[in-house]
């Protein structure tokens, strides 16, 4: 098997985990690990041969901006707390802690080495945390603050490691120095973010074709990732805010094309990348068990302290941090979603797995110090790191379903259904205010008046079905039955005609551009 093959296997691991995932209960990037082992102890698969300063740039751009789209600035600024606790304060904890034991633990090893592993395992990953935690239905208070931990947590951590490797590597710390860098990093991200997002929303804007917007949506958070690191800012962070100002302020509500294209090429992307990248991490496990040589119980038993620690810091850290942030909401009149009992709390503590970021950053530990001479002890903290990223991985990963089962925290079902109603109440409204406008400035027809107030009612009913009084009900109840009926016949003429227009494709002299450009105008007929 080459390595073309190889990513084959992965992609098609990635497509086949998800209903795999779902029929069992179980994480897809969970499923996608454990298929990354099994291949790497077969002797025919190869190596991985991704240069290790190439994973973070390729996979967490697009995994980054398909996260941010199913989310909202409103969420980040409500919850911004939390998440600063758990994104910033609680990985400086957790890499404090980590290089404090491994620094003990750990014979010769220096103290910027300690803290670059300590950083490096720090940050729970982003994408385990948002694919686990939209799977198992939890609150939506849980998954908006898992999703900004999982986001943002990424930018301190990079940071914190970039600083500890080089100290490390040159043999010269300078605090205020590191400070400086980091704020430095935060404001030039902040800014290349917002103005690319501008930029791109402009573009937008120019092109009046789906398939040239969409294309552009995939360029945009490489070009700001790469973009920021050039200009020696945060590249998680400049794609973090160039997608947060596209969600905010480069959506047409009436750009129906589009939408319904990027809703399911960010679904393809998302699903892909995700697979491939937690493939790669089991596949990376092989040559982690090569740094081992012969020093088995030593290194597991290192990273067995080591993982204890991150999980262990992690509760402990939380226990008291959720008491706080909700002292903190007691005295504000507005909502904060925030976890709001033990069993949330503990939910969250067992979801923090780490992932794609972790294996990046350890693997792109150099090789050679300035003077020459080797990074001081990289073969045990690859080692270390891996094991931590494997024993959260497949150990929380695999038991957060049952976690969360046993623990009863599930998201509030009517909650959710009387804040739909409430949007398809708002939106027939809005239907009817907008009719009132048009019977004032037309002379409409009393039955088509009538007609078209009775759709406005029924653009709501759809949504909500609940919505109306019983006789409503009642009567749009029997319209949709003959409108399904109406559908279904329409569905079948549409296909009849597809398949006339498919016939002509192979016919002699005809233009297949103009065949699919009528195919086209039955596909999008077909939507309505």
């Amino acid at each position: 098997m080459d390595q073309l093959a190889l990513l084959f296997v992965l992609l098609l691991g990635a497509v086949l985990s998800v209903p795999v995932g779902d029929r069992y209960g179980l994480p897809a990037p969970v499923l996608m690990t454990l298929l990354g082992i099994v291949l790497a102890v077969l002797d025919f698969v190869p190596n991985v041969e991704i240069p290790p300063e190439l994973i973070l740039p390729l996979v967490l751009p697009p995994l980054l901006y398909a996260a941010v789209r199913r989310t909202s600035w409103r969420q980040f600024a409500a919850n911004r707390r939390p998440i600063f606790l758990l994104a910033v304060a609680l990985v400086f904890v957790t890499t404090v802690c980590v290089a404090v034991v491994a620094h003990s633990i750990v014979p010769g090893l220096p103290v910027a080495a300690a803290v670059a592993l300590g950083a490096l395992v720090a940050p729970p990953d982003p994408i385990a945390a948002t694919a686990v935690a939209g799977q198992l239905g939890l609150p939506r208070r849980l998954v908006s603050i898992l999703e900004g931990e999982g986001l943002f947590n990424d930018v301190t951590a990079i940071v914190l490691y970039n600083v500890a490797v080089a100290a490390a590597v040159s043999g010269d710390f300078h605090p205020g120095r590191a400070a400086l860098d980091l704020v430095l990093s935060a404001v030039v991200a902040v800014a290349l973010g917002v103005a690319l997002g501008w930029g791109a929303n402009r573009l937008l804007d120019l092109l009046n074709d789906a398939t040239l917007q969409v294309g552009l949506t995939l360029l945009v958070p490489y070009a700001s990732y790469v973009l920021a690191e050039e200009l020696h800012g945060s590249g998680v962070l400049a794609v973090l805010t160039t997608a947060m100002f596209l969600a905010e302020y480069g959506t047409d509500p009436d750009d129906v094309l589009t939408r319904l294209a990027g809703h399911t090429f960010w679904d393809i992307i998302d699903t892909l990348v995700t697979g491939v990248a937690f493939g790669l991490i089991g596949l990376e496990l092989h040559n982690a068990l090569r740094t081992a040589s012969g020093r088995w119980s030593e290194m597991l038993g290192w990273a067995g302290v080591i993982l204890a620690v991150v999980v262990v810091v992690r509760l402990v850290y939380l226990l008291p941090a959720t008491w706080l942030t909700k002292r903190l909401h007691a005295k504000r009149d507005h909502d904060e979603d925030i976890p709001m009992s033990m069993r949330e709390t503990v939910v969250m503590w067992w979801s923090g797995m780490r992932g794609v970021a972790s294996v990046a950053l350890a693997l792109a530990i150099p090789l050679t110090t300035d003077d020459g001479s080797d990074f001081p002890d990289r073969d045990e903290i690859v080692f270390i790191a891996f094991g931590v990223i494997m024993g959260t991985l497949v150990l929380q990963g695999l038991t957060l379903p049952w976690l969360v089962k046993r623990l009863g925290v599930q998201a509030d079902a009517e909650h959710e259904k009387k804040f739909e109603r409430e949007l398809a109440e708002r939106a027939a409204r809005a239907a009817r205010r907008r009719l009132h406008e048009i019977e004032e400035a037309e002379d409409l027809p009393e039955e088509l008046s009538e007609q078209m107030l009775r759709r406005a009612f029924e653009i709501g009913v759809r949504i909500s079905p609940d919505m109306g009084e019983e006789e409503r009900r009642e009567a749009h109840r029997i319209r949709m039955r003959r409108l399904k009926r109406m559908r279904r016949i329409q569905g079948e003429l549409l296909s009849a005609a597809r398949h006339e227009v498919l016939a002509a494709r192979s016919e002699p002299g005809a233009d297949p551009e103009i065949v699919d450009r009528v195919l086209r105008h039955l596909d999008v007929r077909s939507l309505r």
